[in-house]
């Protein structure tokens, strides 16, 4: 039986709140950062009701998994993910709920360039592709079909905003932004991530389409921070799912995706509650993609 889903970890944490995004929280620690994955999911730009159980500790521990396998790529923000550590910060009778959600980290100052990495010709890459026959500026050879693997993975990053969508650009706009140096940093570390993560993923039978992965600097030194490889910031695939000129189901909310998209919601108001099926599946997806990715049980 699941456990109870935390839609909010607000009144559990003796800390200040300083922003509350759509799934994740950050505390202040003073010297560090304390970040809470709740259980609350997104879709089509809103917060769905009811949260979904165990979602934020598969996000959670999926990143501290990854965090530790790249960390002889590159470092990052990570201090300790134990919430026992946090006395003073979190009562004793909360710590139950929070345990295996909860990653004190480095305050890093973030690079406002979301570091899109594509494998493969597919959502919003295709989209580019078919009007223009380029993703992001990078001219593609003719002929290809949705969900191509592409030669050689390709850099095709966003302009972060905090409000809207993030903005497609090209990587000369990117060091115009950043400055060439750190652009090139950027792009270099993405592919290698990339690269590692994509072999990892094939041997355990599993496609990594895209990603998206995000950078900060402390003390000038580059550094990769908030989340990694997981199913909220990456396109996983079954192997034996993978296929051309489909919509293939992707390994994440696609319950919660293709249930909205069968109902007569009209994507401007706030969408009904899920209904209880969709959300056990979209429970067993999450703790599923963690299982095939780390060999363990949640």
């Amino acid at each position: 039986m699941s456990t109870p889903a935390i839609s909010t970890a607000e009144g559990m944490i003796g800390a200040p709140l300083l922003y509350k995004g759509k799934v994740r929280e950050l505390y202040d620690l003073g010297e560090h950062y304390l970040i809470v994955v709740t259980d609350r999911i997104s879709a089509f730009d809103f917060v769905l009701e009811p949260a979904v159980p165990e979602k934020g500790k598969v996000l959670n521990r999926l990143s501290a998994y990854w965090f530790e396998q790249t960390s002889h790529l590159i470092d990052n923000h990570v201090i300790h993910t134990d919430v026992d550590r946090l006395e003073g910060i979190v009562p004793a009778e909360h710590r139950e709920a929070l345990r295996g959600r909860i990653m004190v980290t480095r305050k890093a100052q973030r690079i406002d360039i979301e570091c899109v990495v594509r494998g493969y010709v597919t959502g919003g890459g295709w989209r580019q592709y078919q009007e223009s026959g380029e993703i992001n500026g990078i001219k593609l050879p003719e002929g290809l079909r949705k969900n191509s693997k592409l030669a050689e993975p390709i850099f095709t990053p966003a302009a972060k905003n905090d409000v809207g969508h993030d903005e497609d650009i090209p990587f000369a706009r990117m060091a115009e932004l950043t400055g060439a140096e750190l652009a090139e940093q950027l792009r270099t570390r993405s592919l290698e991530l990339y690269s590692y993560a994509r072999e990892r993923c094939e041997q355990r039978g599993i496609v990594l389409a895209d990603c998206k992965l995000e950078f900060g600097l402390v003390d000038g030194k580059l550094i990769f921070i908030d989340e990694i490889f997981t199913p909220d910031a990456s396109r996983f695939w079954a192997e034996e799912n993978y296929a051309l000129d489909i919509e293939i189901d992707s390994m994440d909310k696609e319950p919660v995706r293709t249930y909205l998209a069968g109902s007569d919601w009209d994507k401007i108001s706030p969408p009904a509650p899920l209904p209880p099926l969709v959300v056990e599946e979209t429970t067993r997806r999450y703790k599923e993609i963690y299982r095939r990715l780390t060999g363990a049980e949640l």
